[in-house]
């Protein structure tokens, strides 16, 4: 049995609750917020035997074998390297550090301690993304993409009336390229790998995050743009277009609906049959992999070639001119 401590009360961790319900050998074992009354009550809620507002106690707990960490960005790291240094599996949500070097110092510590490291990246591992792949070759040779992920957030209201929101924070690693362009940015790497160059430019909000934001990315053949944004609302799909056809992906962080429309007239419908919000698969992954089946090492280098990509789009927006690769 693997049991599992969650640091964060927010609406992933209930999501997050839900999946380890459904994955067999995963167990809720407590849960952690400062707030010790807040811990008691969220334990309650989501069914995890124990609660505490001791950071360090929880690691050092024998009845622990892995944390799933869904606290705000800015302190995934220190939590993560604590865990890590603990002898702890650690499971972190996207992205899992601020920074590639950030990150890579997680990888060196968790295969330094005989433990896994895994991001919490949901549509890396969701079906719709892996029928994406398989039809891509459908295309012929790419030669424009766009990925777009635009989702107005129920929170900019504060912003306006003048709040601090956390998700709006540059403090807390805040902003709609870490919250949503991330989704984007990962699906580039993964379907194509790194950039060659980046272009981007943004839309700060009150407080100083970017609340919408867009980047070009050239490759050899082909060029890249990508959309974000927390402060507008779109619907218009994603598509990767190719010399024999386009393929339309309708959510770039959840594919359910895919639509491949070849230039001779055919047309393909796929349809994925998955919940649309669905943490099991990558909840799986991370069990499986501290069973010692496998190893996350392509994981890790996906996990940094997105920070890298996410670091090049942040400078590009804050300077002029393209960013090299």
């Amino acid at each position: 049995m693997l049991r599992i401590a969650t640091i964060g009360t927010s609406w992933i961790t209930t999501q997050f609750a839900d999946a380890a319900s459904r994955v067999p050998g995963v167990e809720l074992a407590t849960v952690y917020s400062r707030d010790a009354d807040r811990a008691r009550a969220f334990a309650a809620e989501i069914g995890a035997a124990g609660s505490t507002a001791d950071l360090d106690g929880l690691l050092a707990s024998e009845e622990v074998d892995a944390v799933y960490i869904a606290s705000p960005n800015s302190v995934h790291f220190g939590q993560a390297l604590a865990a890590l240094r603990a002898g702890r599996h650690v499971l972190v949500e996207k992205p899992a550090t601020p920074t590639a070097a950030e990150f890579a110092t997680l990888v060196a510590e968790a295969r330094a301690a005989g433990v896994v490291l895994l991001e919490a990246m949901r549509s890396a591992h969701d079906p719709g993304m892996a029928r994406v792949r398989d039809l891509l070759g459908e295309v012929g040779p790419v030669r424009r993409v766009s990925l777009r992920y635009n989702q107005r957030s129920s929170r900019y209201d504060r912003v306006l009336a003048g709040e601090r929101v956390n998700i709006f924070d540059p403090a807390f690693a805040g902003g709609a390229l870490n919250d949503l362009g991330v989704y984007c940015v990962s699906a580039l790497v993964d379907l194509f790998g790194e950039p060659g160059r980046v272009v981007a430019a943004s839309v700060p909000v009150a407080g100083g995050a970017d609340g919408a934001g867009a980047a070009l990315a050239s490759y050899p053949g082909f060029v890249a743009d990508l959309g974000w944004s927390k402060i507008t609302a779109s619907d218009v799909p994603s598509e990767v277009q190719g010399e024999l056809g386009t393929l339309l992906i309708d959510h770039i962080a959840v594919p359910r609906r895919l639509e491949l429309h070849r230039l001779d007239g055919s047309e393909v419908e796929s349809l994925i049959d998955a919940p649309l919000f669905d943490l099991s698969p990558e909840l799986r992954a991370f069990a499986a992999l501290c069973a010692g089946e496998g190893s996350p090492s392509a994981d890790h280098e996906r996990t940094l070639a997105v920070l890298r990509t996410i670091e090049a789009v942040r400078e590009a927006a804050d300077s002029p001119g393209s960013v090299p690769r």
